[in-house]
């Protein structure tokens, strides 16, 4: 259960505030919501209490689990896709929409690593930009540091990880 001025975060939207909870009329029925509202662009988001967690709500990630994201950021993954960009769009965005953090790390990696080797779609420079700021925002709060700050750490090391890399071997 949240309570009221907890941060929470909700899948690909990023962290938010619990501002009340509410009851509302839903088909004849009294429901139970939690009002969020984001932090980085004020929408407010009416989450039911009773399927917060089934729609991802979730708590922000503590200290181990920041650790864990900047591992998968230094961790080159074997082998770059090689299939067409609306399908790792599809892929992406799934991932993205779980809302774990560790996922989300994994987009803007491989994103990232693939930049390097080809042109991004349009849609793919969007998801770049979407991972990035979440990675930020819930980073910056855990960690008590300016998000720009955060930034410039993520982007180092992840170039960091670029110059490290082996040729990709593509997926057959």
């Amino acid at each position: 259960m949240f309570q009221v001025g907890q941060l929470a975060v909700y899948p690909a939207h990023g962290v938010g505030v619990i501002e009340s909870v509410k009851e509302r009329d839903v088909s004849g029925n009294q429901q139970k919501f939690y009002i969020m509202r984001l932090l980085d662009s004020d929408m407010i988001i009416m989450i039911p209490t009773g399927n917060a967690r089934n729609v991802g709500l979730r708590d922000i990630i503590d200290l181990q689990a920041v650790t864990e994201v900047y591992e998968i950021l230094r961790h080159r993954p074997l082998r770059v896709s090689n299939q067409t960009w609306n399908r790792r769009y599809r892929d992406y965005m799934d991932k993205i929409k779980t809302g774990s953090p560790f996922r989300v790390a994994e987009v803007l990696r491989d994103l990232t690593l693939l930049k390097t080797e080809k042109d991004l779609s349009f849609g793919e420079r969007k998801m770049l930009d979407t991972a990035k700021n979440l990675l930020v925002k819930e980073l910056s709060l855990v960690n008590n540091i300016d998000a720009d700050e955060i930034e410039a750490q993520l982007l180092a090391l992840l170039e960091a990880t670029e110059a490290t890399v082996d040729p990709p071997v593509a997926i057959v």
